[in-house]
């Protein structure tokens, strides 16, 4: 076996054992969701756009700090005890590593996630229904826990956090069909959604692994 082959043959087991993960994850968030968003009892005072945003705007600094702001702790603790103190010497460690890439992973991701809980939070009439917002919180904020820990174990277990980002873009679009239906009703609901699953269809056929028959 040469050595295109043996990186190919672990490039698949990787990704099988991620595949995994996310599998196992997902089931698990969604029940974590469900339990939260209709089992806790409705949230007081929720009745005005301002309380809700206000409730909105609690949860995602609780979410920057237990997701991000540890993140910046994890890299900054690294730099401190090690060569890496200084960032132009090139020195890192494994775990640095991650946690750098943890740091920037968390950075993109919670830009989506803060838009998805406002705009969820807009759609909100009442206590009852703004307990998706807590709901979409705590399992995002575990979501990021998981991807941490199961990155540090190998690159495929950071599928464990799959949820999160899955979660965010499934209130986006939520969000965005219901703008969508203000606009135009039942089909301008329809246009964002069909218009984003066409663009993750072209991504998904755009990026498929190379046979060894297709040209290069």
């Amino acid at each position: 076996m040469n050595d295109a082959e043996s990186e190919k043959g672990a490039f698949i087991r990787q990704r099988r054992a991620g595949m995994i993960a996310i599998a196992v994850a997902m089931p698990v968030a969604l029940l974590l969701w469900l339990a939260i968003a209709y089992l806790v009892s409705p949230l007081p005072g929720m009745d005005s756009l301002g309380s809700r945003m206000l409730f909105t705007l609690k949860c995602c600094c609780l979410a920057v700090l237990f997701c991000l702001v540890t993140g910046v702790e994890a890299v900054a603790h690294e730099r401190l005890s090690s060569p890496a103190f200084d960032p132009l010497s090139g020195f890192e460690t494994w775990r640095l590593r991650v946690n750098q890439r943890y740091l920037q992973n968390t950075l993109e991701q919670i830009l989506v996630f803060m838009a998805a809980l406002f705009g969820l939070a807009a759609y909100s009439p009442d206590g009852s229904a703004m307990r998706g917002v807590l709901a979409t919180t705590v399992v995002w904020i575990l979501a990021r826990a998981a991807f941490w820990i199961g990155y540090h174990r190998s690159a495929a277990m950071r599928g464990l956090g799959a949820p999160g980002m899955a979660l965010s873009m499934i209130v986006l679009l939520y969000v965005a069909s219901r703008i969508g239906y203000e606009v135009g009703g039942f089909v301008g609901a329809a246009v964002p959604v069909v218009a984003f699953l066409a663009i993750e269809a072209f991504l998904f056929r755009a990026t498929r692994p190379l046979r060894s028959a297709d040209p290069p």
